[in-house]
């Protein structure tokens, strides 16, 4: 074997979010969503990892493994609890959390958005309310006001295509029905006409959504320059890599269309596009093709491919034209061997894309922690580190030594061909 390098400066890091991890986020609209009945989550979030109170040791753990930077959100919601009125002591934690990341050698990689938002802004329409954007803005201006010196990349907004995507899986109906159900009942409970989410959307109001989320990136995004114009700030979508079985290729284009082709265009004014990948899924010309029998799977259903991350950051870069950092890749699963295999091949994938010119920033892991997978609740595991349900204890998976390894070496092994 022969070891393979990345770049000098290459980032090496996990990534991780705020409702998922920090437990007791009671003013966010997602706890709201979580409590009604009947409800699409499976279960509260609850106390999640309890990294509010825990975000040392979970720092401490990701600069132990060797690693360069790290990825977390601010939470709007206990940032600006009620419209207008911003909490000093959630602004002194997430400082805390950025200066600590300096202090450990991690560049601070920070989400402003990462799904969650205030409770009142979602009983306002959220992303539908036309002061929407402006409302982000001023509080990503707040955040930069008091830490953006400090941090090293910005993230607006955190898979605003997500909803979309989320129509080409093969989702029951029922679960469709359950959304819906779900807006009704945290409308009534909140009083209000409709409330709405940015990870549980109507197929109606999907583009609207998308038309406030965007608005809402470039508010953002301005505010950010105008605050520090050397700051690298830019969005993450989730982009599946979707490759074409045969010749013909209009399903796999349409989808394309639909699902990533308005983000992709949006990041050319940004200073990078952040590519989340999970997996690769094959179409022909009339449409998803499963995949082949026996073939090992993740939790989401689709076949285990760790070239998957190469195909998407190139297709990305190829749209946006812009640099690409991965914010998220990673695996459901609870087999552990599963995610420690899949980890070196998938990054030397994303390294023969490196090689071929497409400029890549850095590579973030999702997860360091087994965390509250949205709707699928605690039943998916993508960490790198188990947390026990009970007492919290966080332990090591084999995966993170093997992540480490490769982080610490900044390099992956290639066989060495004969000839």
């Amino acid at each position: 074997m022969s070891d393979r390098s990345f770049p000098t400066g290459f980032l090496w890091g996990v990534a991780g979010s705020g409702h998922q991890t920090e437990g007791d986020n009671i003013d966010s609209d997602t706890w709201f969503a979580e409590q009604v009945t009947p409800t699409v989550f499976r279960e509260p979030s609850g106390r999640a990892c309890g990294s509010y109170e825990r975000w040392r040791e979970d720092v401490a753990l990701a600069a132990g493994m060797g690693l360069s930077a790290y990825r977390f959100s601010v939470e709007w919601a206990r940032v600006e609890p009620h419209a207008g009125t911003f909490s000093e002591e959630a602004l002194d934690h997430y400082e805390a959390v950025v200066d600590e990341c300096l202090a450990l050698g991690l560049a601070p990689v920070v989400t402003f958005n990462h799904f969650t938002s205030p409770h009142w802004f979602a009983k306002r329409g959220g992303w539908l309310d036309p002061e929407a954007p402006e409302a982000f803005a001023r509080y990503c201006g707040r955040v930069m006001d008091r830490f953006g010196d400090r941090i090293a990349v910005a993230v607006t907004l955190n898979e605003p295509n997500l909803a979309r995507l989320l129509t080409w899986l093969d989702l029951p109906e029922f679960v469709r029905d359950l959304e819906r159900a779900t807006l009704v009942a945290a409308s009534e409970a909140a009083g209000v006409p409709a409330y709405r989410l940015s990870n549980v959307m109507l197929p109606e109001e999907m583009d609207a959504i998308a038309d406030g989320m965007t608005a809402g990136h470039v508010a953002a995004r301005a505010a950010i320059r105008r605050r520090r114009p050397d700051l690298p700030v830019g969005l993450s979508i989730a982009v599946i890599d979707d490759v074409v079985d045969g010749d013909d290729a209009s399903v796999r284009d349409r989808k394309r269309a639909e699902v990533y082709e308005r983000w992709l265009r949006l990041a050319r004014d940004d200073d990078f596009v952040g590519v989340q990948n999970y997996e690769r899924v094959h179409y022909d010309g009339f449409g998803a093709v499963p995949p082949p029998e026996g073939a090992p799977l993740n939790q989401m259903g689709t076949e285990v491919e760790p070239l998957s991350l190469a195909g998407a950051v190139r297709y990305a870069h190829e749209v946006a034209g812009v640099p690409v950092l991965v914010t998220e890749h990673g695996m459901a699963t609870p087999d552990d061997t599963l995610r420690a295999e899949f980890i070196e091949p998938a990054l030397a994938g994303l390294l023969d894309a490196v090689e071929d010119g497409v400029p890549v920033l850095g590579y973030l892991h999702w997860t360091l922690l087994d965390n509250f997978e949205w709707i699928f609740g605690y039943s998916f595991q993508y960490g790198l580190h188990e947390v026990d349900r009970e007492t919290l204890t966080r332990t090591a998976k084999p995966s993170a030594g093997v992540y480490a390894a490769i982080a610490r070496a900044g390099a992956v092994r290639s066989p060495v061909v004969a000839g």
